[in-house]
């Protein structure tokens, strides 16, 4: 009579058995091959993302030193000015602009979260400058009531939420698909701050297209840092196509000296320059 208390195992659990014991042996022969313990098997973390608490706020200072030249990203909530190059005031954490829409949406965003604020009445006038360089309805009272405006938690937390909507979110998912680590994620997402999520030549879109002209992207079997040099080359080409964004350095002696590096998956210590000036973000 056989013993109820022995079952015997299914064939399928027996085959899954079989497999896990094949994939941990090979761990445990390494371990005793090297005087380690053999029961002790090191499994080793993918590397982060750009969307890693740490590593987001790592591109939140590099984009800032470009942008601001500060590394003190949330200190530019209440920044405005119109650094004339054709589209209007350039304002907020990520440069939202009066001619672009961006601004447009975001004020519409805090208004409908809390209506009756200081920007809201500024809306029509927006509305009306869009794709301009022009202030009309907008002075003398916008700027002051845009840093007013960035004392309130509710409109930096609408500048947070547009800025990953249109700028952060979809330039690292691009930059996932196409088989890019940290680095390439933070190229993409610099790029589209600068020069819009668009398609033409000077857009993110034509960018992308120019740089896959000349490599493949690691999703489609090339190699990573030879499309990403290929990548900085487009952009380095659309930002000379504007006088206003005619300085590279945030090319030349940023992006490039981290991926020069082989700093693929953009870990600190960082050293770069922008215009000239040093930064620093340490280990």
């Amino acid at each position: 009579m056989k013993d109820p208390l022995i079952r015997r195992t299914p064939r399928r659990a027996a085959l899954l058995l079989l497999a896990a014991t094949a994939a941990v042996l090979p761990a445990v022969a390494a371990g005793a091959a090297t005087g380690g313990d053999p029961l002790k098997v090191t499994v080793t973390a993918a590397p982060a993302d750009l969307t890693d608490p740490e590593k987001k706020e790592i591109a939140m200072e590099l984009v800032s030193s470009a942008e601001n030249s500060s590394l003190d990203w949330k200190a530019q909530y209440k920044y405005i000015e119109d650094i004339d190059d054709g589209r209007g005031y350039t304002a907020g954490i990520i440069g939202f602009c009066s001619g672009t829409g961006d601004m447009l949406d975001l004020v519409e965003l805090y208004t409908r979260r809390k209506p009756g604020n200081v920007l809201a009445t500024y809306l029509p006038a927006l509305r009306k400058v869009n794709g301009t360089d022009s202030h009309r309805g907008l002075d003398p009272g916008f700027p002051g009531d845009w840093r007013a405006a960035a004392a309130d938690p509710v409109f930096r937390q609408a500048q947070d939420d547009e800025r990953d909507r249109v700028y952060f979110d979809p330039a690292v998912a691009r930059a996932k698909a196409d088989g890019l680590r940290a680095l390439g994620q933070f190229v993409y997402y610099d790029a589209i701050v600068m020069h819009g999520p668009g398609d033409d030549a000077v857009s993110f879109g034509g960018i992308r297209k120019a740089a896959m002209k000349k490599a493949r992207t690691p999703a489609q079997g090339g190699d990573e840092i030879a499309y990403l040099n290929a990548f900085l080359d487009a952009r380095k080409a659309a930002m000379k196509t504007e006088e206003a964004h005619s300085d590279t350095s945030r090319v030349d002696t940023a992006q490039r000296v981290f991926l020069r590096n082989g700093n693929l998956d953009l870990d600190p210590p960082l050293r770069w320059k922008v215009y000239g000036d040093p930064y620093e973000i340490p280990s």
